[in-house]
Parts: C-alpha cells; structure tokens; sequence
C-alpha cells in the first residue's frame, strides 16, 4: 500500500480522544523508526512544524534537534514565542538562528516579488546547511508535510521541504502528520499541549513579512508593518474576530502619501488592512467590519506607529484580487 495515500477507512481526527490515540500510535512508530538516533527539524512555529516538533519531542526527546532561523520577517513576538514554548517550556534541544541582518542585506534594494521569494527560500537552506554541518550523528529529517501538500505537489511543498540540502546529507524522513489534514493538526496540537496561538496561527507565506512589505524591503518600512499589523491582531483578539475571520494582516506599499501632523506636512506611508474568509482559498470574500473596530484599529496605527499618516480597508474579493498582496 502506498505509504503516502490516507486510507479511506482512516477515521477523522476530530476530537481530544481520537488525537490521543493518534499521538501513542505515532510515539510508538517514531520510536520503532529511528531508535536511539537523532533527527532534525527545520521549526519554524507555524502549525505544522510546531505540532511534528511537540510530538518527537513526546516520543525521543532530547535526540530531536530543531533548528529555528529568525530570517527577520517573523511576526511581532512569533521567534520570542518558539524559544519560549520549545526552548523553555518543552525543553528541547533548539538552536535559534538570528539571521535577520543576513536576509534583510541580500534583500535591500530587491523589488520584483518573485525575486525575492527565491532570496529568502534560497538563504534559508544556505542557513540550514550551514547549522546542519556543525552538528554530528542526524540520521533522519523531519518535515511537518501534511496530506494536502501531498495531494497538491505530488510531494512535499516547497516551504517544509529542505530537500535542497546537499545530497551528501543523506536524511530519511520522519513525516509523522503527513496523512492528516489541517484541522486535524490543529487537534493534535491542543492535545499535545501547545498554546493556542500556535495552534491556531493564521496561514503565513513561506517569505512572511518580505510579500507585505511590498516592493524592496527597507528596515524601516517592515518594522512599521510588523508594529501595525501587532495591533491589528491584538484588536481582533479583543473583538472576538480572531476565531471568524480566515486571515487577517496589513500591508505597508512602498510609496508615501501626504498628510498633516502637529500643524505641519508630512509624507508619510500608508498601512493597508486586508481581511478575507475562505473555504480552500481559491476564492474570497471580505468580510464587513464593525465600524468601530475599524476605527479603533486605525487610531491606534496612527497613534502608536511612526511614519504612517493613512489606514485604509482592501475591500477587494479574490478574484480578482489575490489574498496577499505579492
């Protein structure tokens, strides 16, 4: 039977017992395939990864490495998040990477979207390498593949695979949630005792930060993002809409607009609110915002965030619009 096919009589994982029993399943299969060796995992604290990584940690402990690359384009508060739940609270054997400066220099001056895609896939598996050479005695690779990017890329999805590692560091993978789908990952996760917030994250693109920072990056720019979008995220929280809408974040383009502050002209940027709900995301829709909300965000942005004289809502549905901006 084709390892990578779910089988049709595989019961959906939809509550805390039936994720309890996939979790002793998997402890003892993780255990059964690598023995007493050790494994890698690229953790980037989105769900899947974050999820493969508790659940390794459950079953081998200390013989799971994971590797976290701040690659300068988290979300506010997402790396501090990761070293505090896996580094501190799971104790794992993570080693944090701060390889902001790195990507931000390659980056600086790079506006075609594409472009700079390929910069931040490309550093982070030159990053990976590199940590993955100092370390002796990996046998095995661990991927938070999921069975829609099985379904979807007849393989691993380009944002869990590492497989542009050298061929010399010959891995075998370890893909313990490869046949389960999204939500119930999610289930999984809460069973295992992850934080909701890291169970729960919102789908982030593989570059983060660098498609909302539209054009080329300047550090000045993306730190006005990730302060915004922070306050955006903090209010839905506070309005109850963190758990009905999809996804949710700002966007800062990379021109200035005019405005007035203490008297006086200012050119400044505009930050740009994008909310949408989906099914499969191949279409969307925009939800309606209660006024208030609204204003109560954009007075924040404008009070609290240097550089920005505008708050706008993208009320544009996919298609034709797409999601993200970039």
């Amino acid at each position: 039977m084709d390892s990578n096919k779910r089988p049709e009589n595989m019961v959906r994982i939809t509550t805390r017992e039936l994720a309890d029993k996939f979790i002793e399943e998997q402890v003892a299969a993780i255990r059964k395939q690598v023995g007493d060796k050790k494994v890698l995992l690229a953790l980037s604290g989105g769900v899947d990864s974050s999820v493969v990584a508790a659940l390794l940690i459950k079953a081998i402990g200390k013989q799971l490495v994971c590797v976290h690359v701040n690659h300068g384009l988290m979300r506010k508060g997402e790396s501090e998040a990761v070293v505090e739940v896996f580094g501190k609270e799971l104790d794992a054997n993570l080693i944090y990477v701060n390889a902001a400066d790195r990507f931000l220099d390659k980056l600086a001056g790079v506006s075609d979207p594409e472009t700079k895609r390929k910069i931040i896939g490309n550093e982070f598996v030159v990053v990976f390498d590199e940590e993955s050479r100092k370390l002796t005695g990996i046998d095995f690779l661990a991927q938070g593949t999921i069975y829609p990017d099985i379904i979807e890329s007849k393989g691993v999805k380009a944002h869990h695979n590492v497989g542009g590692l050298p061929e010399e560091m010959k891995f075998e993978l370890v893909e313990p949630v490869k046949l389960l789908y999204k939500d119930e990952v999610r289930v999984v996760g809460s069973a295992l005792g992850l934080p909701d917030a890291m169970v729960y994250r919102q789908p982030f693109p593989g570059p983060g930060l660098g498609v909302r920072c539209t054009g080329a990056i300047t550090r000045d720019r993306l730190e006005t993002l990730r302060e915004s979008d922070a306050i955006l995220r903090e209010e839905f929280d506070k309005a109850g809409l963190t758990s009905k809408v999809w996804q949710f974040f700002t966007v800062v383009p990379d021109f200035r607009s005019t405005g007035v502050r203490d008297g006086k002209r200012v050119f400044d940027w505009p930050v740009i609110i994008r909310a949408v709900n989906t099914v499969d995301a191949m279409s969307a829709e925009v939800p309606e915002l209660d006024w208030a909300v609204l204003k109560k965000i954009t007075d924040r942005i404008l009070a609290e965030v240097p550089g920005v004289c505008r708050v706008l809502y993208d009320l544009s549905p996919k298609a034709p619009a797409t999601i993200e901006w970039e």
